[in-house]
């Protein structure tokens, strides 16, 4: 049972994945290039959206001990610039990896070339790992730090912060497109 459920949890789960960002229209790449255009906001609210309750999720696995935090090292200089290449691929492409994959399970063609660049990037990544390693990922690197930790405020105040933040903004933003309708 462990091995079945271990082999068709993540395929039901990507499936699941898939389906809610189709659903959600964000396989299409006219809404994100039209959200780099701050014209349409559904990427943004679908995936703050994600974000909070994936959010609250791992906060409540972690309560509950069915799962442990494994912090990474914070290297900023690393997510900053990976960052910049995440958007600028994002705005030229149309997609991210995983609205990307959705767009290709609907048959978009351009999707489907589109990403084999995503995988010669993560190639040249690899074959580059050492020389960013000594000289991005060692520059401006905090260890394996999170903002409960620096800031001493516990997990479920963040968590909440960010969830009333998200719902503030996302009312913000529904309120300014009824006016313009």
């Amino acid at each position: 049972m462990t091995t079945m459920l271990a082999i068709f949890g993540p395929l039901l789960m990507g499936g699941a994945f898939g389906f809610l960002l189709q659903r959600g229209k964000v396989t299409s790449c006219n809404v994100i290039e039209n959200q780099f255009r701050l014209r349409d906001f559904t990427v943004l609210k679908v995936m703050g959206t994600a974000i909070v309750v994936g959010g609250i999720g791992v906060l409540l696995l972690i309560d509950t001990g069915s799962a442990k935090y494994h912090v990474k090292d914070a290297n900023m200089l690393g997510v900053a610039l990976g960052a910049a290449l995440f958007g600028i691929g994002m705005a030229v492409y149309g997609y991210c990896p995983g609205t990307a994959l959705g767009a290709i399970a609907t048959g978009s063609i351009h999707a489907a070339i589109g990403a084999l660049g995503m995988v010669a990037g993560a190639i040249l990544y690899a074959l580059s790992f050492d020389w960013l390693k000594a000289h991005v990922l060692s520059v401006w690197k905090l260890g394996k730090v999170r903002l409960p930790d620096l800031t001493g405020i516990p997990d479920g105040v963040w968590f909440a912060a960010l969830a009333i933040g998200a719902g503030l903004f996302f009312w913000w933003i529904e309120s300014r497109s009824a006016k313009r309708a």
